[in-house]
């Protein structure tokens, strides 16, 4: 027993010099080592001997245990080094070689257009003034010309809360109120501001209406201001988006806070007002609705209606861009799908 001991402890010792791999290793181990590997079925054996035999044959079993484990983990230390040096020479890292570019995140294309429109008209002295998105109903409504039970309420379905009165406002309008009664300087000092914000409309989702979106208001008041100041701020605010030969066209239409009022429209900057998909072939792209500031508007602000007059418009950054880049589906603004904001 003892040389067939000897045999098993060289031949395993043999076995294990060839041994390169992980795989190996283990079978290697599972043959000699395991729960039914030679030497530990000769350890078993120990009770089959003869008594005199056994301490001897035990002691000497235990040594080749030992000597093939403390073996073994060499070997594993071995393969494991000569494996990590082949990985390292054959993953070898060419310095000189450019890196890979970082993809870098970019702008929502609402607030590219609502950043072109800062600058336009900070250009042409409007400040930015913020209002807030949850209004009194007074304010959105009322102070606007919209007393209780007009029918021009119903032009803008409402998001009603739980607390009386108070709602998600539906248009950027109610910051003209704001803007005249904390910058007016209690109706003496004139203003120009603009009023860029979220409203909320409670609409069916479609392909041209959601039930948020940008609006972008803008207020000027002052001493002597008529419908001529309105058109040419309105024609030169066109000419710088849209070039220099961007022709405007104005049409009578009713807003509660302004009087007179008119929406706004361009020529067509696809087909030259030819008439195409985009603006419904009638050779025009309607952009803002506007109009000279209601004297009650002007009067709930703050200001005297007799010594005091204004203009009002209120354009939408998703429309325009919508009609700018031939985008069907206002839907696609707020549906975060990355394949048509990387397009910006």
């Amino acid at each position: 027993m003892l040389e067939q001991l000897e045999v098993i402890l060289r031949e395993a010792l043999d076995a294990l010099s060839s041994v390169n791999n992980p795989d190996s290793l283990r079978a290697w181990d599972s043959k000699f080592l395991g729960k039914k590997g030679l030497v530990t079925e000769m350890v078993r054996s120990v009770g089959q001997m003869p008594k005199e035999e056994r301490a001897a044959f035990g002691k000497r079993a235990n040594e080749v245990k030992v000597a093939l484990t403390d073996a073994f983990a060499e070997r594993e230390a071995l393969v494991a080094a000569r494996r990590l040096a082949q990985d390292l020479e054959e993953g070898e890292i060419d310095v000189t070689l450019p890196g890979r570019p970082t993809e870098a995140g970019g702008l929502h294309p609402s607030t590219q257009t609502l950043r072109q429109f800062y600058d336009i008209w900070g250009d042409m002295g409007f400040q930015v003034y913020r209002s807030r998105e949850v209004e009194d109903d007074d304010t959105n409504f009322t102070l606007l010309n919209f007393p209780p039970h007009h029918p021009a309420r119903d032009m803008q379905d409402t998001f009603y809360t739980t607390t009386p009165n108070v709602i998600l406002r539906t248009h950027t309008s109610p910051g003209q109120i704001h803007a005249m009664r904390n910058l007016g300087n209690g109706g003496t000092q004139p203003i120009r501001v603009i009023l860029p914000g979220m409203v909320y409309r409670f609409e069916q989702i479609t392909a041209r209406s959601e039930v948020q979106f940008h609006q972008v208001e803008g207020l000027a008041v002052g001493r002597n201001i008529t419908m001529t100041d309105l058109k040419g701020t309105i024609a030169a605010f066109a000419r710088r988006v849209y070039g220099e030969n961007a022709r405007v066209r104005f049409r009578a239409s009713y807003f509660p806070f302004t009087e007179p009022s008119m929406e706004v429209d361009v020529e067509c900057f696809l087909c030259g007002g030819k008439g195409c998909r985009v603006c419904k072939y009638s050779g025009w792209i309607e952009i803002a609705g506007s109009g000279m500031v209601h004297p009650t508007v002007l009067q709930n602000g703050g200001y005297d209606p007799a010594e005091w007059s204004g203009f009002a418009f209120g354009m939408g950054p998703e429309r325009m861009t919508m009609n700018k880049h031939g985008i069907n589906d206002i839907r696609y603004f707020w549906g975060n799908d990355l394949r048509f904001l990387e397009q910006f």
